[in-house]
């Protein structure tokens, strides 16, 4: 069994890169979608009594955040693999101004997802983590995140935006 956790700022791509990728298989578990944090513990219930894969796409951007999705998932014996979708604010905002109505995120959030955004780290529990790096074509590049990693969203430009 597997549990996904999708870490990454608004607009990097992680409900597009799931439907491409884990439509099929794992159950999808979004605020987005579910609209509260009571309905989306009933489902994260379900996908763990049904033993199903399941994805956790949420912006998740501290370790306290993927602290109980990842608990209850190890608890359960599931595998817990972690994608972080590494890119700048910048990019984002880009992907973010395609959006429309409701789904488009004010700018300002955006910068205050940045601001305590935390690079997932193996010692919180995953099995795995990779690094994605999405593109405006709706394409994805995975690779297994290396140690270190200085990633894009904390770059000079980045930090300069969000000051």
């Amino acid at each position: 069994m597997e549990a996904v956790i999708l870490v990454g700022l608004q607009g990097s791509g992680k409900s597009t890169f799931y439907k491409q990728r884990f439509a099929g298989t794992h159950i999808h578990i979004s605020l987005d979608v579910l609209k509260t944090r009571k309905q989306e513990k009933r489902v994260l219930e379900i996908a763990i009594q049904s033993r199903q894969n399941f994805v956790i796409d949420n912006t998740n951007p501290t370790a306290r955040e993927r602290e109980e999705y990842i608990r209850l998932a190890k608890a359960a014996g599931y595998v817990v693999r972690g994608y972080y979708f590494d890119c700048t604010v910048e990019e984002c905002l880009k992907r973010n101004e395609l959006r429309l109505g409701k789904a488009r995120v004010p700018r300002i959030g955006l910068f205050a997802a940045r601001k305590k955004l935390q690079i997932p780290n193996k010692i919180e529990g995953f099995n795995e983590l990779f690094v994605v790096r999405p593109n405006l074509e709706a394409a994805f590049s995975v690779m297994p995140m290396p140690e270190p990693f200085e990633p894009l969203a904390f770059t000079k430009a980045t930090r300069e935006g969000a000051e």
